[in-house]
Parts: structure tokens; sequence; C-alpha cells
């Protein structure tokens, strides 16, 4: 029985009804009738889109089915971090479990995810508001010193210039707040991640991908050598499958896919546009995107119009109460580690889903045994541009090019007890944060 494991709330309107980020216009008609493609996408993401942007300008007919309306998910609501990540490991951990050569092809993987976004700006002309010389960890706790070093030194192994910042240096390089030190690495970059999502759609179309919203697929089933997806007005066949939903899966479409993923919410406070005096009393100036050194971390970065994004993770109850508890959490942690802007107005907070694989590493691959089938998903909050970089990938799978990628595509572990898996967060999280200590005071 398909299901989802979050409250409706979560993947409801109201989740992110504050969000400031655009989303794509124009008409976005729903599968109205029976029809038939050669390949089928399902979810309109940044996977979903990249995988249908590379198939037609290979001369693929493609259908893409969007629940919504392209981007509408966590890729048309995240925090804008077009940088290195994909999975919650470490190049030292994917080394020491798959070896050397793995580890480096996939930090190769995600050096090209990175430059695959910035050619996707330039060649389909997405003005994305694109800011930040890489980005900069910060240490929330003297200790953490140690662990930036070590960072270096992983990030030097690979060619990547990244500079220690000491505490004392902080203040003078415009990064001012609770914290010990920074890591600036220098790879990345920042992008409003709506007009991202819509340039992608708005290219898919152009190419000639069939773009439909407000068509969730209900079912998936293998008919002889074809796949019938069923949505509420009509059902789509199709030679080949690319399933592109990441968090916002539903356990049972198809049967594979159950307890191979776990959403988490994500959250983004957001303050109204800041003085130049606001900022100066701060000393947070830099436009660098920035994240702190906690297991439950925070993730922000001054936007190019002067406003402030704070993120964070750590609710796990999807309702308005649920919502409002985390907005209050999140206003008392920027205050905390921001003390000049403690009571400046934050009139946007919203969520969002990503999603983690048991393994916390991402998955670009097949669908258990079917074939001409395949599926992207679980960036551990950081898809950008591994998912867009994953979408790719998967065209390239759909077109014969490529079949496996270290990594990305071992079998995907299925998580214990898949109808229980959210209660999991519960002792995680509390761990976590015993880990962490409080912020500052």
């Amino acid at each position: 029985m398909p299901r989802r494991i979050y409250e409706d709330y979560a993947y409801g309107d109201a989740a992110r009804a504050e969000c400031i980020w655009p989303r794509p216009q124009g008409d976005w008609p729903s599968l109205a009738e029976d029809t038939q493609t050669e390949v089928a996408i399902v979810g309109g993401g940044y996977t979903g889109l990249s995988a249908a942007l590379h198939l037609a300008q290979a001369g693929v007919q493609v259908t893409l089915l969007e629940a919504k309306t392209p981007g509408w998910g966590a890729s048309g609501r995240n925090g804008g971090f077009c940088s290195v990540g994909g999975d919650k490991r470490g190049l030292s951990a994917i080394r020491k479990r798959f070896g050397a050569d793995a580890a480096l092809a996939y930090f190769n993987a995600q050096r090209a995810a990175i430059d695959l976004v910035a050619q996707l700006l330039v060649t389909h002309d997405i003005d994305a508001d694109t800011h930040s010389d890489g980005e900069l960890k910060l240490a929330h706790h003297p200790r953490m010193l140690s662990d930036l070093r070590g960072d270096q030194s992983e990030w030097t192994q690979y060619g990547v210039v990244a500079d220690l910042i000491e505490r004392s240096e902080l203040i003078n390089r415009g990064m001012n707040g609770a914290f010990h030190g920074g890591l600036h690495v220098r790879v990345g970059f920042a992008l409003n991640p709506g007009k991202y999502a819509a340039g992608l759609a708005n290219a898919a179309r152009h190419a000639g991908v069939d773009v439909l919203g407000n068509s969730p697929v209900k079912k998936i089933a293998q008919t002889y050598a074809k796949y019938v997806l069923d949505t509420p007005n009509g059902q789509l066949t199709a030679d080949k499958i690319i399933l592109a939903t990441n968090g916002y899966s539903t356990d049972g479409v198809p049967d594979w896919l159950t307890g191979r993923y776990l959403p988490v919410q994500s959250n983004i406070l957001l303050t109204r546009p800041l003085s130049d005096a606001e900022i100066t009393a701060q000393g947070w100036t830099t436009d660098l995107m920035a994240y702190d050194s906690r297991n439950l971390l925070h993730y922000f970065r001054l936007l190019p119009d002067r406003r402030f994004l704070f993120g964070a993770r750590g609710n796990i109850s999807a309702s308005v109460q649920g919502q409002a508890a985390m907005r209050a959490r999140l206003s008392r942690e920027l205050g905390a580690l921001f003390p000049v802007w403690a009571n400046v107005d934050t009139p946007h907070f919203w969520s969002g889903l990503i999603s983690l694989s048991r393994d916390l590493l991402p998955y670009a691959g097949p669908i258990g045994d079917w074939e001409n089938a395949w599926a992207g998903l679980n960036y551990h909050g950081n898809g950008v541009a591994m998912a867009t970089w994953v979408g790719a990938r998967l065209a390239d799978m759909a077109l014969g090019q490529s079949s496996v990628l270290p990594v990305h595509t071992r079998t995907l572990p299925r998580f214990p007890f898949p109808k229980l898996r959210r209660t999991y967060l519960h002792g995680a999280f509390l761990g976590y944060r015993f880990k962490d200590g409080p912020p500052p005071r």
C-alpha cells in the first residue's frame, strides 16, 4: 500500500508558504489522457529536470511527471549551496570502505557536479544571483579546530585550496559570530535555487520535454517490456523510467523504493533586509556561504539583497505546531550565534524534505532487477550540484552510455523496519544535540 512517512502537512503548500524563491512561471498542464513515451521521469526537481534536459538534447522523447509544479519540492526551497557534498560520510570514510580509486572518483564527481551547474547557468542564460568563492566551515567549539585542520589536510590531498582562519582573524575577514575559527574551502558557489530550478524547467521544455505538473504518480507497474505509470487522470506507458523524487518519494511506488530513503525536514529562517549599519555592527560582511561544525549544523549566508538566510535541521513533527516550534528554535539560535541580530525581524520561515540513505551515501543506479529503470536520490541536504550531476548520469544510463558509478551504484540498503524509520530520528537528534552542546547564550 503506497504511503508517506510524514503527516500531510509536509507534502502541502503550507510548509513552503513563506518561501521567497521564485517558482517557474507558465502553464504546466497535467497528464489528461493515456499516452506513451520513450522515457518517463517521475519528479520535477534538479534530478528529474537535469535528466530530462540531457535526454531531450540527445534526441530522446521524454515525458516528465511532477506531482505539483517543477521545483515545488526541496529543489525550489533550499539554501542555494552549490558545493561539494551529497554524502554524510566524508572522503576518508569512503576511501576506507571503497578504496582510494573510488574516493577519488567520488571527489571528481563532486567537482564535476559544481562545474555542470555553472555550465548550465551559462548555456541556458539563467541569472541565478550567484556569489561566494567557495564555502566556509566554522568551528562551533574550540575542540573542532583540530577537525578543521584535518579537513584542510584532506582537501589539500585532492588539490583543493583550503585556508585555515584563526579565531582572531574572523572579525577582520567579516566573519564575526560565536565561532572559534574557520576553514575557507575554495570550491563551489551560492545561487538562488528557485531561479535555477525555473531555468532548468524552461530549458527542458525548450529542448522538447513534455513537462507535466499536477500529475502525481500513484503506481508504477511493469508490463512485459513496458512500464505503466498511473496518475489521477491518465496512464503513461514508457519504454524506460527514471525515478527522481528524493525526499518526496512514496513507499510502494515502486515496492523497491520502500525503506531505501529517509526524509528529514530542513528549515530556513530569513531576516528582513539588513542595513549597512546592522551588518557592520555584527561584523558579518562576507558573502561566503557558510555552515558550522555541529552534527545538526546551521547553514547561513548573506544574500545579495542583504537579507540573512539561516537554516538548520532537527524538527520531527510535520505540523503547524512543529513548524512554529522549529521557527522559535531557529530564532533563538540565530540570536545566539549573531547577537547583534537577535531582535531583527524574521518575516519568512519555511521547510522542505531532504533525504538520507542508510549508509549515508547518494544513489544513482538501477531500480532493483528492473531493466531500463533507474533512480537517483539521497543527497543528504546537499543536492544542488549532486542532484544535477546525478540527473545527467541517469540520462547516460538511459542512453546506454554508462551503467556503473563508483560509490553511487552500490546496492542501496534498506532501513530495517521501514515503517518505523522516522522514529530513528528521535534518538539520533537527541544524541547529536548532546554531542554538539548548546548554542552560546
